[in-house]
């Protein structure tokens, strides 16, 4: 009787371990990714929304069972814009066994090249720095590099003047390699025939006052400002050029100076820190910004809402940038899952790779498609431009991709 019912337990404890095996099939993978950003410390402006946008891109990917029974799950870190603690996040993530990996900065992007190298993971920065690229092969850009950008709102510039002669265009840039970046590629679009007078390059300090600054650009007869930095630097030059009358109220106008900025230097938290002065403020991303109605700005209205965000994250291009590495991402575990692969740091470079020609990416948050491949791994190269106008920024034209850009590759 004893042999009995040991022999009925066992066959009870083989079935629940093949229940148990069978419902974790059922249940699918779990692949998992890392984002380390600043949530809060400098850049937070932009690192808060940009989690959120991630955060919920990834509620909806498991929600709405985009990758089928399989489960996406993303680590999240504040590292507060020290590379140090970006670090430390990083190397909790990889014990974690992450198949992708989401960065922010242009100092830690940097400084773990190596690190990248050495893990073969594939990485989407916040940082459209193009010197992100030199000696990697594991960072992709999300979007147009800052060099491209500075370089598009350039080409602008030249197209659109109306006064005689060359425009005369100054940079604003931040005094750091995320800031520097794109001044060598401004000079060789120079070299190769883009037809504007870099006047003067400033790198900005924290000053208060810009005062001395602008009533030098302005002796010099700058016409033009581009700003490669973030918003509040670019809101103190604003203010102070709106107390000293020299802001033109349009594009062009003579005797005064039209502003421009790239992706961080600009957007609708500019004009809450700005006020006024932000009107008529020239800036270009390749986001598409919620005041462009259509499907992809639909469906971010709706994952804010579903997820409980106030409007204001709803309209920030940050939220959008968050949202769309994600999005990125998702797609080449779609990729490699369709293809039979298993979901893998290689699988998922391999897929990043092919994504190109009629395998680009559309994720609908972009002007434009992603494309990468083993010579150009940044990513969506079209660019539109915006002006704020009543304190909303509206699109200007269609967007486009710089001539020159493609020029000096």
């Amino acid at each position: 009787m004893k042999n009995t019912q040991i022999t009925i337990i066992l066959v009870a404890l083989s079935f629940l371990l093949i229940l148990g095996f069978s419902v974790q099939t059922i249940a699918g993978e779990t692949y998992k990714m890392g984002l380390s950003l600043a949530i809060t410390g400098p850049t937070s402006d932009a690192g808060n929304p940009y989690s959120k946008g991630a955060e919920d891109y990834v509620k909806y990917v498991n929600d709405e069972k985009l990758l089928g029974d399989d489960k996406l799950v993303c680590f999240i870190r504040d590292d507060a814009y020290k590379t140090e603690t970006t670090k430390r996040n990083l190397e909790d993530f990889l014990d974690e066994d992450i198949v992708f990996y989401l960065n922010y900065s242009t100092g830690s992007t940097m400084a773990l090249k190596q690190d990248f190298e050495e893990e073969k993971i594939p990485v989407l920065p916040a940082s459209f720095h193009a010197g992100n690229l030199i000696d990697s092969n594991y960072i992709f850009l999300p979007i147009a590099s800052y060099s491209s950008q500075a370089v598009g709102l350039a080409e602008y510039v030249a197209a659109n003047h109306k006064g005689s002669g060359k425009p005369k265009v100054a940079l604003f840039l931040h005094p750091s390699a995320f800031g520097r970046g794109p001044l060598g590629d401004v000079k060789k679009a120079i070299d190769v025939g883009l037809g504007i007078d870099l006047v003067e390059v400033v790198e900005h300090g924290k000053d208060l006052d810009n005062t001395a600054m602008l009533k030098r650009l302005k002796s010099k007869g700058v016409q033009y400002v581009i700003s490669q930095t973030v918003q509040p630097p670019v809101a103190t030059m604003l203010k102070g050029a709106q107390s000293l009358g020299m802001i033109a109220s349009t594009y062009g106008e003579a005797g005064k100076i039209t502003f421009l900025g790239c992706h961080y230097a600009g957007g609708p938290d500019l004009v809450g820190l700005a006020g006024s002065a932000a009107e008529n403020y020239y800036w270009t991303t390749s986001y598409k910004l919620m005041t462009a109605k259509g499907p992809g700005t639909d469906a971010q209205f709706a994952l804010a809402k579903r997820y409980g965000r106030d409007d204001k994250l709803a309209n920030s291009p940050n939220y959008t940038n968050g949202i769309m590495v994600v999005q990125v991402a998702v797609e080449a575990m779609r990729r490699a899952k369709s293809k039979g692969k298993k979901v893998t740091r290689a699988s998922l470079y391999e897929e990043m790779l092919a994504m190109n020609g009629y395998n680009a990416y559309y994720p609908l948050t972009t002007v434009g498609p992603v494309t990468f491949s083993k010579d150009d791994r940044e990513g969506v190269d079209t660019l539109q431009l915006y002006v704020a106008k009543d304190g909303v920024f509206h699109g200007v034209g269609l967007p486009f991709v710089s001539e020159y850009v493609q020029k000096i590759k």
